[in-house]
């Protein structure tokens, strides 16, 4: 274990979380548009088909974990794993969360892009809901529909974060262990709002169909420590 000193408080890693839910849309983008958003970053993006990346967009709810309760929303897009160049982990753009604590320990443990935001969703009803807000504007709304239940409820999954802060960029090892996992083509509805966040998604050629959409009824994680690259 490691010991970090969070505002007072000392978090030891792995961080476990209990309890989360969480839903999300995957899109197809252009692959040289996201490039160029992550160019900062070092890595390379991971081509679904050519010419053409991933994009992410997930929101958590974490009820019960080493960091408290708190909600988040992620734009990530899959990458090519740094030391092979064959596999992909998942490559984190932007993680608005609602708590300083978080906050601090995202940014100070693994070089998270946390930022502050607020938040109005409902993980309970059959098609979830999220609205981002930040800096007095909405940024995003998505809407994800009832998917059908996938098997591997309570199978563990390993893989790996990466992130990018203060010129230096970390990847952590994650695992997760979900259960009411359902999924479906497309199933989502994107509706973007004046915020930069929204902007840059445009910039991605957003909102456009989903290539598919997920959600969890619970999943339970484990973050390590992170490395620099």
């Amino acid at each position: 274990m490691t010991a970090h000193e969070v505002l007072g408080r000392t978090i030891e890693t792995p961080v476990y979380v209990r309890t989360a839910s969480a839903f999300m849309a995957a899109f197809t983008v252009p692959s040289a548009r996201a490039q160029s958003v992550i160019d900062y970053s070092g890595l390379r993006v991971h081509e679904y088909r050519k010419g053409r990346a991933i994009c992410m967009l997930v929101f958590v709810d974490y009820v019960d974990g080493d960091l408290g309760r708190y909600e988040e929303f992620g734009v990530t897009f899959v990458v090519r794993d740094h030391r092979t160049a064959r596999g992909s982990g998942a490559f984190i753009h932007r993680l608005p969360v609602n708590g300083d604590f978080t906050l601090a320990a995202g940014r100070g443990i693994w070089g998270f892009p946390k930022t502050l935001a607020s938040f109005d969703t409902d993980h309970t009803t059959a098609t979830k809901h999220g609205t981002l807000s930040a800096d007095g504007q909405m940024a995003i709304r998505l809407d994800v529909k009832r998917g059908v239940p996938l098997p591997g409820s309570g199978r563990k999954v390993t893989s790996v974060a990466y992130s990018h802060l203060d010129g230096i960029t970390r990847h952590t090892p994650w695992e997760m262990t979900p259960f009411g996992t359902r999924s479906r083509l497309g199933g989502a509805v994107l509706t973007l709002g004046d915020h930069p966040i929204a902007d840059e998604l445009r910039g991605l050629g957003l909102p456009r169909r989903a290539l598919f959409s997920t959600s969890v009824r619970n999943i339970a994680m484990t973050f390590g420590d992170a490395t620099s690259m």
